[in-house]
């Protein structure tokens, strides 16, 4: 688990805490709907015996920090921050991979899927008003929706094949191919018609 809490951090919560006058106070981080578009990433006062079941603790300089056990790959490589600044500062939590958790080899195929999607294809996709997501994995092939000005596009055969598949298949070895359901009949929001 690599979460960093600066020295300048750990120096105001500290000092936050001592004011909350109870013996062993530590704070807890977690994040809320991990792995969405809408993870918000928190920290809250965590008192003795407030912990939760799974959480996992840091032993930091100045106090323990519980971290939520599973959030925690959502937190991996998160920073937490303290600048100080004329109104008095600013605490802030950088948390790169709160929407979507970090991949490695032993992840699952649809988190891999899930990741190379909305990291490397979707905003490339979005130039258009368009995006995809993957509907289930069906023998090795992704099942994928287009939304927005990729439905009944008259290109997205070619985006399928040489943006979505060609990228998803490089970045994922295990991957057979990739398989379109999109209703392209509809072509209301299409970017090309």
């Amino acid at each position: 688990m690599k979460i960093t809490f600066t020295e300048a951090a750990q120096k105001y919560l500290a000092g936050l805490l001592k004011r909350q006058n109870v013996e062993g106070i530590g704070v807890r981080l977690f994040v809320t709907q991990p792995g969405t578009p809408y993870a918000e990433t928190c920290l809250a006062y965590c008192k003795p015996g407030e912990e939760k079941e799974g959480d996992l603790m840091m032993e930091l300089d100045y106090f323990n920090c519980y971290v939520e056990g599973v959030s925690e790959p959502f937190l991996e490589d998160a920073e937490v921050d303290f600048s100080e600044d004329k109104l008095g500062g600013q605490l802030t939590i950088k948390a790169p991979n709160a929407k979507l958790p970090k991949v490695n080899e032993d992840s699952p195929l649809d988190q891999k899927i899930n990741y190379f999607l909305q990291t490397e294809i979707n905003p490339g996709l979005a130039a258009h008003g368009g995006m995809v997501s993957l509907v289930e994995i069906d023998d090795g092939v992704a099942v994928l929706q287009f939304g927005g000005g990729c439905q009944g596009c008259s290109a997205v055969d070619l985006t399928l094949k040489d943006g979505v598949e060609k990228t998803l298949v490089e970045r994922i070895p295990e991957l057979k191919g990739v398989r379109d359901v999109t209703d392209h009949t509809v072509t209301d929001n299409a970017y090309f018609k």
